[in-house]
């Protein structure tokens, strides 16, 4: 059907059934619901099978070896490594890793995993290929749903279980005859979720009587989820009734492979390990046919923002990343959950400002503990996890654009150039910096901030800026009666002179010359900080100032005493010098000139 603008219509929804119409569910006296997850799964990279067949081109040998390399780093103890009876270079790199484990380069306590079709003359190349491995684990499947089994087999149910049970039996017989070897089964009825339980349940079952499965032997039964066809809690439920219902229970690890059609492959696996599965099989970052297999990096670190050991080495996460891109020649998208680009980052003005409050805080809270930040507890707006655990940092949390508000703003000056503004000044930049990336459409770099701040509040302020006024030479002394005398020379008014004024304060004597030479200001706000900066020590002074008006007289601190003008015009400015008060000037100064600027 094609739309029509002219003959609106829905589209063809008709032609599709519920997952209800095409497979039946068991699930009585649900218990997945109120299960919690308290410890990792075992976890199975497939990277190099399943994730390597959806690669426009697979990986050679050199890139298998450093992915493999990659997932024995972060502590993967079964590693599906190949399909060795589908191509020469799957053969060739199991052949590789058999020279690897002879070299004691592959540790004891990882164990490879291959896979192979229901087919005795597949086996038997897929056994020819972990000839000398000293462990490994082979993997049978077989499409077991009435559709596979109608239109791909072309086979009925009695005829599937035939070609299982053949293939399982030659199996034992290969792996007896390698009793130096300790060979463990698995098995994969594909498509399990459109497959009809109770011929789940059998096809299973007399595979674990068949290979005698044990509690020292176990069998793996995989049950993947080929093709997402319902909502998740409909996979946990298809789970936990396999859970509950497979004999030898004790001596069968319970595996999952959930796949990424509607997109929840990952809540699938969560619910499938509340449901019972011991076990999940994925790629590190969602790699498959179609929409992926499940993401294994996503799992893990979801339950590292539980509270739960992952029991996998994630604390550089871009490492990994950039790895798996190398080998997969596929980019990471920027959004990942955790390993994207920009998942650290925030760009709304509401979000950096709440990240920027809650890193505050939690720096607070570690020195109220008397521990190191990176031990206190994890408690931050908008960030699950601390970004330093996985090797990030915090330069990356907040970043600039026309999106951006005061707090991001604010942040970056302060942890890149040692600015701390007063509340009133942030938002005053912020519209700066929003009309600056307004015009750019692009990002603000920290030190992009620095310029336009440099820009707008300390260049107005300094000797050399032709403004409204200049300050072509100051200096102070105190009377005997404790009144502050400031003597200047200003350029002001297209004339230049020396002017004289007195206040409680150096800086409200300054102000008062100001207004001998015709220029009102009235001191409103006014903040200092010490500014360390490429090893010179500085201060910073802001003030907000009131330019225009009846004028009114500074306190000795520089605030305002309530006298001040109700009109004229609210400046900020800002001054920075080796000297407080020099940096006061600059400060008043700067104001003045920038009300200028305005008109």
């Amino acid at each position: 059907m094609i739309w029509n603008p002219q003959r609106p219509g829905p589209m063809p929804f008709h032609r599709y059934r519920s997952h209800e119409d095409r497979v039946t569910v068991l699930a009585p006296d649900r218990g997945w619901p109120s299960a919690r997850i308290e410890s990792a799964p075992l976890w199975v990279p497939v990277d190099l099978r399943d994730g390597n067949q959806a690669l426009a081109e697979p990986m050679d040998t050199a890139r298998k070896h450093r992915f493999f390399e990659l997932l024995v780093s972060m502590g993967f103890k079964e590693i599906e490594v190949g399909y060795p009876s589908a191509s020469r270079a799957d053969f060739d790199f199991v052949r590789h890793l058999v020279e690897r484990v002879r070299a004691g380069a592959v540790p004891d306590d990882v164990t490879p995993v291959v896979f192979t079709p229901a087919r005795t003359d597949l086996i038997d190349r897929t056994f020819a290929s972990i000839d000398g491995l000293p462990r490994a684990v082979v993997h049978l499947y077989i499409p077991t749903s009435p559709v596979w089994r109608d239109v791909v087999l072309g086979r009925d149910r009695a005829a599937v279980r035939a070609t299982v049970t053949e293939a399982a039996a030659h199996m034992a017989r290969l792996a007896d005859a390698r009793p130096d070897a300790h060979i463990r089964f698995q098995f994969a009825p594909e498509t399990f979720n459109l497959t009809e339980p109770d011929f789940a349940i059998e096809l299973c079952d007399g595979l674990t009587e068949l290979w005698d499965a044990s509690p020292d032997r176990p069998v793996t039964h995989n049950l993947p989820a080929t093709v997402e066809i319902a909502t998740p809690n409909v996979y946990a439920d298809q789970i936990e009734y396999m859970h509950r219902n497979l004999a030898r229970r004790d001596s069968v690890i319970l595996s999952v492979h959930p796949h990424n059609d509607r997109g929840t492959g990952v809540a699938c696996a969560e619910l499938a390990v509340l449901a019972g599965a011991q076990r999940v099989e994925g790629c590190l970052f969602g790699n498959g046919e179609r929409t992926g297999n499940v993401d294994l990096v996503t799992l893990a670190l979801n339950l590292y923002a539980q509270g739960v050991d992952p029991m996998l080495d994630l604390s550089d996460i871009d490492a990994v990343r950039e790895t798996v891109e190398h080998c997969n020649r596929l980019p990471v998208h920027p959004r990942h959950p955790y390993a994207g680009d920009l998942v650290h980052t925030a760009f709304s003005g509401t979000h950096q400002d709440a990240i920027a409050k809650g890193l505050a805080h939690h720096a607070k809270q570690a020195a109220d503990l008397g521990v190191e930040p990176r031990d206190a507890p994890w408690s931050v707006p908008y960030l699950p996890i601390d970004p330093a655990d996985i090797g990030r940092s915090y330069e990356a949390v907040i970043r600039v654009n026309s999106q951006s508000g005061k707090g991001g703003t604010a942040y970056l000056l302060r942890t890149h150039h040692g600015l701390d503004l007063p509340a009133g000044l942030r938002r005053d930049f912020s519209r700066v910096v929003q009309g600056a990336t307004d015009d750019s459409g692009g990002e603000a770099s920290p030190d992009a901030l620095y310029a336009l701040f440099r820009t707008a509040y300390l260049a107005p302020g300094r000797p050399d800026f032709d403004g409204a006024v200049s300050v072509l030479s100051w200096a102070t002394d105190t009377a005997a009666d404790g009144a502050h005398r400031c003597v200047c020379t200003l350029r002001a008014g297209g004339g230049t002179g020396d002017f004289e004024g007195y206040g409680n304060g150096p800086l409200s004597a300054f102000v008062d010359a100001l207004s001998a030479a015709g220029v009102a200001v009235d001191v409103l706000d006014y903040s200092e900080h010490a500014l360390t900066s490429g090893g010179a020590s500085e201060a910073v002074a802001y003030a907000r100032c009131r330019i225009g008006g009846a004028g009114g007289a500074g306190t000795a601190d520089g605030t305002a005493d309530g006298t001040g003008a109700a009109e004229g015009t609210d400046v900020w400015g800002v001054g920075v010098d080796t000297s407080l008060l020099a940096a006061s000037v600059q400060a008043v100064v700067s104001a003045v000139n920038r009300a200028g600027a305005r008109g």
